[in-house]
């Protein structure tokens, strides 16, 4: 084994869009070799899916894909096609690992479920990740994590009324089932090192999404109470949410705050000037009973400061207060530099452009960003000719027959 912890690991990757290629990301930042299996006649969407570079729509010009794809080997395959069929088998021969993420019906029609690639590969690690896993009445259901949030509940508890239900950022389940994927391979790594056996993990979108409901579905548990959109506030602490400051540069800029006691609450209020406060919110039981009050009583304190005054001086004071930071603000951000998050990979289409650092760091064998996301069927030769042992003739061959591109 070398610097990287998965060296020597082999990743067979049919998934697309979010949760399977971020999952074999992670694998593959951490050196495993991943080779992603993708199609010419339906590419991944996230291909086709903005930011572009220089703003200039293009198959290969995704930063969206890209920040997803790293460290990752791309060849193309027409798996409609029996003969491409026979050299994805090929390609499980060498994999330690394959990765999927269609409705279940999709790799049985190709003949490539896990059953068959066992009679191929006895100990081969297959996971599979769709929206509601492989069984149960919707398994066939097709979508993408917009449509898991929306079903797993978290719509209709991040607006700020029932009236007005607000979806969370982009395709929620896309964002968090990969970290129970990730860990659910490497517990199959481990399992297969100790006793040479393979497995198939069949990962649900939905289940998965709802671990991080857990507080609410307990509480309908305990007390039959469901929990409905609350905007910013919460049960626990007042004032709890963002209240904009002084624009700057013709910018909003906004604080968040979260204060959980009598004394932070006092200490806001010297910080920001209100020491004449209304009895009314002397306490947090009355706090958390009107939290239009406070909320209008805290905007008003904060609105003529400068956000990074407010923050300086209200942690100082011991107050939870931080600057509601833009994409902008990200970039500059003096701790993520300090962290050496931000990366320059030069991509063959796009040039150098920003892909962000890993979320961990081990000590003795730390993972890196070691290449840019590969354009459309960019390691063709390298995979069929060089690992498969393909002739000139047969890529030749195989490309009149458009198996490969």
């Amino acid at each position: 084994m070398g610097n990287l912890t998965l060296e020597g690991v082999h990743v067979l990757d049919f998934s697309w869009v979010g949760v399977g290629p971020v999952t074999t990301k992670y694998l593959a930042d951490n050196g495993a070799e991943v080779i992603r299996v993708e199609s010419q006649a339906r590419p991944d969407v996230l291909r086709l899916a903005p930011p572009w570079k220089d703003a200039v729509p293009g198959i290969n010009r995704s930063q969206f894909f890209a920040s997803y794809n790293t460290s990752k080997k791309g060849i193309l395959l027409d798996l409609s096609k029996p003969r491409a069929r026979e050299i994805a088998i090929r390609l499980v021969e060498w994999a330690d690992v394959v990765v999927e993420s269609f409705t279940p019906k999709v790799m049985k029609g190709w003949g490539l479920a896990y059953e068959d690639l066992r009679q191929v590969k006895p100990d081969i690690i297959m996971l599979s990740t769709c929206l509601q896993g492989q069984t149960g009445p919707n398994a066939l259901y097709p979508g993408f994590g917009q449509l898991m949030a929306a079903l797993s509940g978290f719509y209709y508890i991040s607006g700020y009324s029932e009236g007005s239900v607000c979806p969370p950022y982009g395709a929620y389940s896309d964002f968090v089932v990969p970290r129970f994927a990730a860990s659910a391979l490497l517990a199959a790594l481990d399992y297969r090192r100790r006793t040479g056996n393979g497995q198939y993990i069949d990962i649900s979108q939905f289940e998965a999404a709802l671990h991080f409901l857990a507080p609410a579905l307990i509480d309908y548990f305990a007390t039959n109470r469901v929990l409905g959109p609350l905007g910013n506030r919460s049960d626990q602490y007042a004032p709890h949410g963002a209240y904009r400051c002084a624009d700057e540069s013709g910018r909003e800029r906004w604080i968040a705050l979260a204060v959980a006691n009598d004394q932070e609450w006092q200490a806001l209020l010297e910080v920001l000037g209100g020491k004449s406060q209304d009895s009314r919110l002397a306490t947090m039981q009355q706090r958390l009973s009107q939290p239009e009050l406070v909320d209008q009583t805290v905007s008003a304190l904060v609105r003529n400061w400068r956000c990074a005054q407010a923050v300086e001086a209200l942690q100082a004071a011991g107050v939870s207060a931080y600057a509601v930071q833009t994409c902008i603000d990200l970039h500059a951000d003096p701790n993520l530099s300090a962290f050496d998050f931000w990366h320059w990979l030069d991509h063959k289409e796009m040039g150098p452009s920003p892909y962000e650092g890993l979320q961990h760091r081990l000590c003795r064998t730390p993972g890196e960003l070691r290449s840019p996301a590969p354009v459309l069927g960019e390691h063709n030769d390298e995979v069929f000719r060089g690992l498969l042992g393909f002739s000139e003739q047969e890529m030749a061959e195989l490309r009149r027959e458009r198996v490969i591109f």
